[in-house]
Parts: C-alpha cells; sequence; structure tokens
C-alpha cells in the first residue's frame, strides 16, 4: 500500500518553518483526537498519520532523509513509525500539553519520573437477605500497602532524601545516538524515577511503603444484590513517589432466604393453606419483610393463585419506592383422613353431583 506523503497529510509547503509544521500538526491533533471522535476510525488513522508525519518533518535528519529519499529512505534507517497510539502520547506529550492544556492526555505521556497511582484492591462482602433489602452500616478488616509512617513515603531513611540521578540527571530516561536517530529508553539506575536513594529507610528498604492492617467502614444502600459494586475512592494501596492512593472495590455476595426470593425489587413467597380454607375463604395472616400483613382469601381460590402487596418488596436502589411482595397460595391436600373424614367427603361429593 503506497503511504500518503508526509507533508500533504499536515497540508504544508516542502519549504514550510517548522513553526508552520508544528501549528499544522496541532491543529490536525485537536480535529482527529480520539477522545473528540469516540469510535471514528477514520479520524483515528488521520490521527496517526498526522503524527508519523510530524515525527519525520519537525526531525530535521530524518526530514532531510525524507526530502532525498522518500519512505523508502526512512525505512532503510529504521524509522518504523507508530505502532499504537501510546507511542504517539508518550512522544508527544509536549505538544499534547500545549494543544488541550493538560499534560496526561488519555491517562498517557506521563512522565515516568512523576508519582503514579497506587493499586486498586477487591474485598468480596457476604450479606444477609434482609441486610441487602434494607441496607447497613458495617466495617470490614482488610491489609495493604500505605504510606510508611517513618520516611512519609519518599523511601529515603529520615534525615536524608533522594537524590537526583546521575545517569540521567533527573529524566528518568537515558538518551542514545543510532545513526542518524536518536533512542530514549529508562533509566537503568533509577528505573524512570529520575532519582536515586543512597540511604533507604530502614522501615520500607526503600519502598516508601509498608503493610498495615485498615478498618474501613462501608455504608450498604438498601436494594443491593449480588454482583452489587461498592467503589471506594482513596481506600486501595498508596501510590508511588506521591501518586494518588488507589481504590477499593467492595463487591457483595447476597445469601438466600428461607422463606422469600427476589425477582427484582419484587419478593416472591409461597403460603399454604387447606382446601377448606381455599373453597370457604377466610382471611390469613402471611410474613412480609416489615412484619406480619392480613390476606383476604376469596371464596373457591384455586391452587397457585397469586395476590400482590403493593409496597411490600425492596426498596429501588436509586431509592424511588419499593417493589411489591407476590405471594403465590398452594392448596394443601391431606394425606390422612380419618373414617368420618372420608364419610363427609363422600357426602360432599354427592352433593356435589346432585347439584351438576
Amino acid at each position: 500500500m503506497t503511504k500518503k506523503d508526509y507533508y500533504e497529510i499536515l497540508n504544508v509547503a516542502k519549504t514550510a518553518s517548522e513553526e508552520e509544521i508544528k501549528k499544522s500538526y496541532r491543529t490536525l491533533a485537536m480535529q482527529c483526537h480520539p477522545d473528540k471522535n469516540p469510535g471514528n476510525k477514520k479520524a483515528e488513522e488521520q490521527f496517526k498519520e498526522a503524527a508519523e508525519a510530524y515525527e519525520v518533518l519537525s526531525d530535521r535528519q530524518k526530514r532531510e532523509i525524507y526530502d532525498q529519499y522518500g519512505h523508502e529512505g526512512l525505512s532503510s534507517n529504521g524509522f518504523r513509525g507508530f505502532s499504537g497510539f501510546d507511542d504517539i502520547f508518550s512522544h508527544f506529550s509536549n505538544i499534547f500539553e500545549d494543544a488541550f492544556g493538560y499534560g496526561n492526555v488519555r491517562g498517557r505521556g506521563q512522565s515516568r519520573s512523576s508519582g503514579s497511582a497506587g493499586a486498586d484492591l477487591r474485598y468480596d462482602l457476604k450479606i444477609s437477605f434482609l441486610d441487602a433489602a434494607f441496607g447497613l452500616t458495617t466495617t470490614v478488616e482488610l491489609e495493604k500497602l500505605a504510606t510508611c509512617h517513618k520516611c512519609r513515603g519518599t523511601g529515603a531513611a529520615p534525615g536524608s532524601s533522594p537524590e537526583t540521578c546521575r545517569t540521567c540527571k533527573g529524566r528518568g530516561q537515558v538518551i542514545q545516538s543510532s545513526g542518524f536517530f536518536t533512542i530514549s529508553s529508562t533509566c537503568p539506575h533509577c528505573n524512570g524515577y529520575g532519582k536515586f536513594i543512597a540511604k533507604p529507610c530502614d522501615n520500607c528498604r526503600g519502598m516508601g511503603k509498608e503493610q498495615v492492617p485498615k478498618t474501613v467502614q462501608l455504608k450498604i444502600p438498601a436494594g443491593v444484590e449480588t454482583g452489587s459494586r461498592l467503589r471506594l475512592r482513596g481506600e486501595g494501596e498508596a501510590g508511588d513517589h506521591g501518586g494518588p492512593d488507589g481504590d477499593l472495590y467492595v463487591f457483595l455476595h447476597v445469601e438466600e432466604h428461607e422463606f422469600f426470593t427476589r425477582s427484582g425489587n419484587d419478593i416472591i413467597c409461597r403460603i399454604p393453606i387447606s382446601f377448606v380454607h381455599a373453597a370457604l375463604g377466610g382471611t390469613i395472616e402471611v410474613p412480609t419483610l416489615q412484619g406480619k400483613e392480613k390476606l383476604k382469601i376469596p371464596k373457591g381460590t384455586q391452587n397457585g393463585k397469586t395476590f400482590r402487596l403493593k409496597g411490600k418488596g425492596i426498596a429501588h436502589i436509586r431509592g424511588y419506592g419499593r417493589g411489591d411482595q407476590i405471594i403465590e397460595i398452594f392448596v394443601q391436600i391431606p394425606t390422612e383422613l380419618s373414617k368420618k373424614q372420608e364419610e363427609l367427603l363422600v357426602e360432599f361429593e354427592k352433593l356435589n353431583q346432585a347439584a351438576s
């Protein structure tokens, strides 16, 4: 596939100055940026093409090779363009900071020497059916990496501080020349931090973090169910080099109830009545989440008949009312009868036949 001309991509003349090239690239980057064009594959491709064109035309040596030998000249000297957005954002973080007004575009392009966020934690919590229905406040105990109390996260022994790395001069990156190009890689001495700890803290051994027990209070809202997830910001592990703490995610598992089952925000239960009660009707008491309620059974109620108690179900988690309680009737047939009972039933059946 023939590659497009870099000058044509950036819409500049071959005699364009460095400032004109930079200005044109910034304009295209803002127009085609993935955050402004979610799901637009064409915009993503234009964004990558513009980044590759700018990478070449903004570098004097690469531009000279391109002007003389074209794309093949660049390929023979090791230039392969960008493999993805991470390469683009990390390579041109200064351009995106100027163009968009912030340095860490889409979470990429962040300096290796700046602080990074701590790890998120997961905690699985089992709660009862009634606690899920009404909500509760509880605490959980966990262990996590927190900022070292002795060095306050610096990793250096008290009375000392991290020193600027002599290898990379605090940049976190080392530059190596290779032919016409320069290659940037993570500093092996400071691992990209930009600083070196000569005297590590004896408590955390230079990590800046220590394992500690933590009690976290949880407020579980009414209406949660198995699979519901709570997020507690900043309750995860401590960040590195001053970075923010991670988050704690609590996953809920609701135990089954011996009597009620749940369907959305409704609850369902089965109530047994005698066949005499079903035939003659009457009033019974049924258990609900809030206590006992009276339910009128009409004459001639059939097995499997359902009744609905409005507002006696589970609270909507968003706080808009409650579901209902659905009561399913099942008629119990006696398995053992006395002789007198049998006689009465036979008489009852004769009366039924005579009536029909």
